[in-house]
């Protein structure tokens, strides 16, 4: 896993982030256990504590579960990831349009050159 971890923002929402989009895109099926936190910790580079954080934001947003003695799970909610994945095409997005609005593209030009970046990738 890729862990980008940046000075915006505490670390442990940074990593909570990551293993959401991780999940999300499949990198984590429904129903598979995440390693233990120690784990994860060791490979972010991060204090156990920090992650034990981010996982029990990701349990309280219902993506994570935990079964005593077994450790965490991605939750099997095929809804509850769809939702997330949503939220989180909105939020890049919404971050995407706000940009294009800075830099001068209106509705119009902005999906052409997204049409056309979209051809291009076809192609290759």
């Amino acid at each position: 896993m890729d862990w980008k971890l940046s000075g915006n923002g505490p670390v442990y929402a940074q990593l909570a982030h990551a293993l959401r989009l991780e999940i999300v895109a499949g990198g984590f099926a429904p129903g598979t256990r995440l390693p233990p936190v120690r784990t994860l910790a060791e490979q972010a580079q991060v204090n156990p504590n920090t992650m034990q954080r981010a996982l029990a934001e990701l349990e309280r947003t219902g993506l994570v579960k935990s079964r005593r003695t077994a450790g965490r799970f991605v939750t099997e909610d095929e809804e509850r990831l769809a939702q997330e994945r949503r939220a989180l095409a909105e939020e890049r997005s919404r971050a995407y349009l706000s940009e294009m609005d800075r830099l001068g593209y209106d509705r119009v030009r902005t999906v052409v050159l997204l049409e056309r970046l979209r051809e291009e990738t076809k192609e290759r």
